[in-house]
């Protein structure tokens, strides 16, 4: 990582939820103690053997958050974008377990050691309780991920991804390949483009290269629901 120096750090760091309520000193402490950084896309945070002892918020960029099956094939477990933290796991002591954390774009973050997160949690109750809300959601959305996976068609979730990613970026969803949207709803990248092309020929959508436009919510809502 390239260390940046920043006087935009509090700024930023003010809108992310878990810190919202900190009073001005304690956001100067965490000034402080926080280091931001930049990042090249590629860059691995963290491996499932790694004892990481270290919070990342995100500012700017992407990060890919998967597992590899022993053949090698990838599974995505969350896409996260600005404003997310993760790495909390190591910060309570369960450790990474099976995940990888990549950016898939170039990255601004701040970083938090284990001890300061600690400290910020033991004085702050309703920091401890942000970061509890931040990780059920994380799960629910996981839980939620293999129900589908389980049970719904590949032409189901791929239509529930594009509605889910045309919310996050309006209706046009930028800077995902097939191999992206592939391996977040667990298929090869083969068969999510033959997909693809079939939401095309119907007129639900318009590719292009990195961007998908939304063409017909409508359909993909009925096709999502199958």
């Amino acid at each position: 990582m390239t260390m940046i120096d920043t006087s935009e750090k509090i700024k930023y760091l003010r809108m992310v939820d878990v810190f919202q309520g900190l009073s001005k000193a304690e956001m100067e402490e965490m000034d402080r103690t926080t280091t931001m950084s930049t990042c090249r896309r590629g860059k691995i945070f963290y491996r499932p053997e790694d004892a990481s002892e270290v919070l990342f918020i995100l500012k700017r960029g992407r990060v890919q958050l998967y597992r590899l099956s022993p053949e090698g094939k990838k599974l995505t477990v969350a896409t996260l974008g600005p404003g997310t933290i993760f790495g909390e796991m190591g910060i309570i002591g369960q450790g990474m377990r099976s995940k990888f954390a990549e950016a898939v774009e170039d990255c601004l973050l701040c970083v938090m050691s284990r001890h300061d997160v600690e400290r910020l949690i033991l004085s702050k109750p309703a920091v401890a309780l942000r970061f509890m809300k931040v990780m059920a959601d994380r799960l629910n959305k996981a839980e939620a991920r293999l129900e589908d996976m389980a049970f719904k068609s590949i032409p189901a979730r791929m239509a529930a991804l594009l509605l889910r990613l045309s919310e996050e970026q309006s209706r046009s969803i930028q800077g995902y390949t097939h191999q992206d949207l592939a391996e977040a709803i667990g298929t090869y990248r083969e068969t999510a483009t033959q997909t693809l092309n079939d939401f095309k020929a119907r007129r639900l959508i318009e590719i292009g290269r990195k961007q998908i436009d939304i063409l017909d919510p409508v359909g993909l809502e009925q096709i999502a629901a199958e």
